[in-house]
Parts: structure tokens; sequence; C-alpha cells
């Protein structure tokens, strides 16, 4: 059976990203080109939903189509007045949120945890949303862990995305998830969109153009990621850049959202994952080739960022056990 994903379309929802978790999942198919998930769009008593763009759509399914599904999306909505006020949600779409089972995955897009954290389901967790709007969460929520500096917020049940395009990000790390890298990049590729950006990624907020944009860091990231097995270090690449080490990492903070040695740590796992999923080779050797030495640093990166060991991982997404232990 396909794992059944039920989207909520609320009035003010944002048609773009309303489609984006059936134009993600959709494309994730399994060994024979089966869809890997079914999607649906449900809306409150199945009535035609207003959109913030100026016209109305048509769902075929309500409410109840909640309480049956295996992941629950709530699309990107525009939060109304009394929500932002009070942090309430109104009563009919509370009983909603009541049908979902106590086992069911939930993701909210970007507003949308607005509604998630007047429902009492983020208290004590950390989330995130729209970074222009992270203070007023605050303001509302003092008990959820807002982080405006991340794309999305992996809590394992519950899982919170910036907005836009962090939507796909999120719903490409769910497939990887669910079905492993080879799998999810499939998916990326049919959908001609970017197969990996970390959660931990920081959302654009208003980050300036650097001078001498001609000068991107871009080359030298080519450069590092072809030499992953060596002790590359941030002199190496600064070096590499034709910049100070400041100049540098000013450059790729402002191009890519995060600092260059988090960028190499999360491509040095990245790498580490796929060759997991793909190849029986040991764990020490996967540690060497993947630039982290010693297989217990491996080991220790997988847990802080996974949760998970190396063998476990492994086990996991089905690839080849190794012949020798790691």
């Amino acid at each position: 059976m396909p794992h059944r994903v039920a989207v909520l379309a609320l009035d003010g929802v944002i048609p773009m990203d309303l489609g984006i978790a059936a134009r993600v999942f959709n494309e994730a198919v399994g060994p024979t080109g089966a869809r890997l998930y079914s999607v649906t769009t449900c809306s409150l008593g199945g009535l035609p939903v207003r959109t913030s763009e100026g016209f109305q759509i048509v769902v075929d399914e309500d409410e109840s189509l909640l309480g049956s599904a295996d992941t629950v999306v709530i699309a990107t909505q525009e939060p109304g007045d009394h929500l932002l006020t009070t942090g309430e949600l109104p009563a009919r779409l509370a009983a909603a949120f009541g049908r979902i089972g106590p086992r069911t995955r939930i993701v909210s897009l970007c507003t949308s945890a607005f509604l998630l954290a007047a429902a009492g389901l983020l208290d004590g967790l950390r989330a995130t949303t729209h970074w222009a709007l992270c203070d007023r969460f605050t303001r509302l929520f003092p008990e959820v862990e807002i982080d405006p500096d991340v794309l999305f917020v992996d809590n394992g049940r519950i899982l919170t995305a910036a907005g836009g395009a962090a939507g796909l990000d999120l719903f490409l790390h769910l497939v990887r998830r669910d079905h492993g890298a080879t799998v999810a990049g499939a998916a990326a590729r049919r959908c001609v969109v970017a197969p990996w950006r970390e959660g931990g990624q920081a959302q654009f907020i208003e980050h300036p153009v650097p001078e001498d944009a001609d000068r991107s860091t871009s080359a030298t990231r080519q450069w590092a990621l072809d030499r992953l097995d060596e002790p590359v270090t941030l002199q190496d690449m600064a070096r590499h850049a034709h910049m100070s080490e400041r100049t540098f990492t000013r450059r790729f903070r402002a191009e890519v959202g995060t600092s260059p040695l988090r960028w190499l740590v999360q491509s040095r796992l990245a790498q580490a994952r796929r060759l997991l999923e793909s190849s029986d080779l040991t764990v020490a050797r996967i540690a060497a080739v993947c630039g982290f030495g010693d297989p217990v640093v491996l080991r220790k990166h997988f847990h802080t960022h996974l949760g998970l060991s190396p063998l476990a991982y492994r086990r996991a997404h089905c690839a080849p056990e190794p012949v020798r232990s790691g």
C-alpha cells in the first residue's frame, strides 16, 4: 500500500505551496515504477477554498480524510487576525485536527506552524516558520522554541518548514528518510530541483548580494567536493579562492547560507550516506574516503545529525551488509 498523504487546504492557502507535496511525493517511485505515496487534498466540509491569489479551488474530500492518513500536510495559508491576536484555533479547525491519529506524521508549511502551535502540537518542541513572523510567533507561543535560521525542523513525528521552496527540501527529506537517497535523488531530478539541502541551512533572510559577484565560491566548493577524502581546511579553501579567510567566509555565507566548515561536514555526511546505501564498504573505509578519518568520528557525526549509527542507517536503508566489521 502506498503511504497515504492528506493535504489540508484552508482559506487563504497559497496555491504554489498547496501543490508542493503532490509534486514531490508523486515522483517517488519504487523499483517497478509504482508510486510510493498517494496524495489527496481535502478541505473543511469538502467546500471550495479561497486562495491568496484571488481564485478558488475545489477538492474532492473533507476533513474526515485526516483520520486515515499516514502523513497530514497543512499547506501554507495566510493566518487570520483572530489567530494572530489570540493564538487560538477556530473550533471547526480544532475539531478537524482532533481527527488526526496519535501516530500520524504531521507537516506544516510556512505560517501553518501557527496552527500547529495553537493546537498545542509544538509545545516543548523546536520549530520554524517564515523568518518575518518568528518574533510574532514567539510572543504568541513562548513554549515553542522557534528557529528563524533554518529551512525546516524534523522532530520525528512533527515537522515544520520555513515556507516556499523549503517545502521542496522538507518533502525530499521525508522521501530520503522513508526510502533512501537514491529514491529521493531520482524524485528531485524529475522535479528538476536540487536533491539535497539540509534542514539546518539558513533561510535566505535578505542576504546582500556579494560585491564582485563574478568571484563566486562555487569553483572552490567543487574543488573541495572532489577532495572529500583529504583534510581540507578553511585556509585551504580560502587559498584556492584567492581570498583571505575572512573574505571567503563572508562570501561563502552570502552564497550558501552557512559556514564553509559546516557545509563541508554536511557534504561529507551526504557522501557517507550515499555509500552506506549503495555500497558494501566498511564503516572504517567510508570514514576514510569521506574525510572523517576515524570511524569513531563518523559515528559521532551520525549520532549528532541523524540520531543513529552508520550501521543502523545502512540496515534501515537496505544496503548490503559489509563483509567485514568497521
